[in-house]
């Protein structure tokens, strides 16, 4: 049986999980709502943005609701074991966060339009958790894919901290740094609230407006 502890904090490079060469599962297919690829790399011209906000079932439909957005994903980043399931996640023992993955087209929607729809569509104070859901791989985070994005995302969390402190609010705890490696979640967490129209996930915005 695979344990940890506690899930609330993130396991040291030789404490997590080893995981393995290669993705033991496939995920491929077509968006159930936009008709595009899931499994792809961003059409010329698009670029991409990884965010996670708490349980990714929700988090992607709120994205892939945005005009602009070409395709969405959910998958796991910003930890230490390579090519994780779900199930290993979970543990808390992979330092992987529940992320979602959007390719989108700036003539149609920007970066910073989407980091509006992140600020507001979660709380990014709690820490390692969202709501009821406790644990490193609900945590707020951002994973920049260009040092642009890196201070842009930088820029909103400051503009959002003042938003929030006038509202009562405390520190922002999201994480911000580059991407390392984004893995493609098992297929059937793709695009769940299609696939299971009565699933639970609720957001837990802080109903702040960021402008």
């Amino acid at each position: 049986m695979i344990f940890n502890s506690n899930k609330n904090q993130l396991p040291a490079a030789d404490a997590a999980l080893p995981g393995r060469s290669g993705r033991p599962y496939q995920v491929g297919g077509t968006h159930l709502t936009l008709g595009n690829p899931v499994e792809t790399q961003a059409p010329d011209g698009f670029e991409v943005a990884i965010i996670g906000l708490g349980c990714f079932w929700g988090e992607e439909k709120t994205f892939w609701e945005v005009p602009g957005v070409w395709s969405t994903s959910v998958g796991y980043a910003g930890g230490v074991t390579p090519n994780p399931t779900y199930e290993e996640v979970c543990t808390g023992r992979t330092g992987h966060a529940e992320v979602v993955r959007v390719i989108f087209d700036p003539a149609k929607v920007t970066y910073a339009d989407l980091l509006k729809v992140f600020w507001e569509n979660h709380d990014p104070t709690q820490g390692m958790r969202q709501g009821n859901d406790r644990g490193t791989q609900y945590r707020s985070i951002i994973l920049t894919t260009t040092p642009e994005q890196q201070a842009e995302a930088e820029a909103s969390r400051d503009a959002y901290q003042v938003k929030l402190t006038e509202a009562g609010y405390g520190e922002i705890t999201t994480s911000i740094l580059p991407l390392d490696t984004y893995y493609y979640a098992e297929d059937y967490h793709q695009q769940y609230l299609v696939k299971n129209p009565y699933g639970y996930c609720p957001l837990h915005a802080t109903g702040v407006s960021y402008a």
